[in-house]
Order: C-alpha cells, then structure tokens, then sequence
C-alpha cells in the first residue's frame, strides 16, 4: 500500500509532518522517493500518450480543415453551373464538416489544457522528489554521525580504558614508594659526615654495607617493575 494514493496527495504532501509522525524516517523516505519515482514515470507515460493523441487530432483537423474547403468550392462551382440541388448537398457537407472540425478543436483544446496541467504537475513533484531526495541524504549523514560519536563515546567510557589507568596510577605510586625509599638510604649523610669532622670519608664497613643495601634495593625496584608491569598488559579483544 502506497504512502500517498494519488498525484495530488504528493504535491500537496508535508513532508515533514509525514517524517515527524514516523517510526522509521529513513524506511519511510525511502519509500516516499520510490513512490515519487513510479508516479512520475506513470505522469508522463501519460503525457506521452495526450501528445500523441493531440498530434492525431491535429491531423484530423488538417484533413476535414481541407474537405470542408473543397465542400465550399464544390458548392461553388454547382452555382456557376446552375445545379442548386448539388450546390445545397455540398453545403450540407460543408456543414458537417464544420461541426466535426469544431469538435476535434475542442478534444485539441482539452488535450492542451491536461496537458498543462500535468507540465504544472510533473514539475511540482519534481521539486517534491529533489527535496525526500536532499532529506534522505541529510538523513544517512546523521545517522553515520551518530554511530561514529556514539562509538567514541563508548571507548572513552569503556570500564576496561577506565581500569588501565587506574593501573597505571598505581604502578606510579608504587615506583614512587621504591624511589622514595632509594633515596632515603643518603638523608641525613652529609650532616652525620660534617658533625664528626670526617666529610667525604666512609669506613670500609659502611661502604660495604651502603652497596650493599643500595643493590638489593635495586634489585627490588626492578623485580617489581617487571611484575606490574606484565600485569597491566591491556586486554585482548
């Protein structure tokens, strides 16, 4: 079943109150477009035949045009002869031909009126068609707009994003902590070398013991590295 049921109805048609009234816009103006394609071929198939039909008509006219006028010159000629009789019966036939000129003149004339108002017609749906035409490309693009932003939004709201930082920030924290504690094994050193007269100098057993201390923490540092660091690995999807 057709949106619209006849010629008329697509001109004069809203196409925004149909749109808006719609359940599916994009299905709707589809079918509105493919409508509006069909009736314009079935309009001007019509206009095809009217032009024809008022072609056929013009030719008639010619063809009675002439035998009214050889009706007249018979007539005529019948005067000059002295045959009233004859000269009455082509008088007759001119008569006839002339009302069947005047008949044909009228079918043209109509023909001609239809046909304007089919010209008038056609180039209203025309307009009609460009404008479902604009509307459904308008609506494609929205449409491929909304998916694309609508795909964004879910990646930047995605839990698994959200927990990988949130990973990340405590791999920082923790680097921080091991830092931290690096450096603190040198606070309070130069104060302790400057109080007792013995800047710069370091017995054998606490430079033993410093590297010492310096290289298991070092150790730590990078052992906990390489665990947090293959356990925030992103997952596969």
């Amino acid at each position: 079943m057709g949106i619209f049921s006849r010629l008329t109805d697509i001109v004069n048609s809203n196409l925004n109150s149909i749109l808006d009234r719609a359940q599916d816009p994009e299905k709707i103006i589809r079918l509105i477009i493919q409508e509006m394609e069909d009736t314009l071929v079935e309009v001007r198939s019509s206009a095809v035949r009217a032009i024809a039909e008022r072609k056929e008509l013009e030719r008639r006219i010619e063809t009675v045009r002439r035998e009214h006028d050889e009706w007249q010159r018979r007539a005529e000629f019948a005067v000059t002869k002295g045959r009233e009789d004859l000269a009455k019966g082509a008088l007759l036939a001119k008569a006839r031909s002339s009302e069947t000129l005047q008949a044909l003149e009228r079918q043209v004339t109509q023909i001609g009126d239809a046909l304007a108002k089919q010209n008038d017609d056609i180039g209203k749906l025309q307009a009609k068609l460009a404008d479902a035409k604009a509307r459904e490309r308008s609506i494609a693009v929205r449409q491929k707009s909304a998916a694309t932003r609508l795909k964004v939004r879910s990646k930047l709201y995605d839990e698994r994003i959200t927990d990988a930082f949130a990973r990340f920030e405590q791999v920082e924290r923790s680097l921080d902590e091991l830092e931290g504690k690096v450096e603190s094994y040198d606070l309070g050193r130069g104060a302790a070398f400057e109080k007792n007269g013995d800047v710069g100098k370091k017995s054998l057993g606490e430079e033993l013991a410093g590297m010492e201390a310096e290289a298991s923490v070092e150790q730590e540092l990078a052992a906990l590295k390489q665990r947090l660091g293959n356990s925030i690995k992103p997952d596969a999807r």
